[in-house]
């Protein structure tokens, strides 16, 4: 399902427009955005929660030389799906 499928789904099953559910979606993702760049975590119960924990630097090698190479420090996206989400997949 692509980014199109989903704001027609929305719409349909929540009953607004698909300008509404397309605004709703962006809006979703903004929240998300943000509260993951200042740091925090975004939970929604029995779906799953997002996280961006920071990823220490390390040592890694060039598949193509064999070269070590130091991988920065950075952030990292995570979701984990909640027991209702899992519960529904299974």
């Amino acid at each position: 399902m692509n980014k199109t499928e989903l704001i027609k789904q929305m719409a349909t099953i929540s009953g607004l427009t698909q300008a509404q559910a397309g605004d709703a979606l962006e809006a979703l993702c903004t929240v998300v955005i943000n509260e993951l760049h200042a740091g925090g975590e975004v939970s929604v119960t029995g779906f799953g929660a997002f996280s961006a924990p920071q990823r220490a630097e390390r040592q890694g090698r060039n598949p193509k030389t064999g070269e070590a190479v130091t991988i920065a420090a950075h952030r990292v996206v995570k979701f984990k799906a909640g027991k209702g989400l899992r519960d529904a997949v299974a």
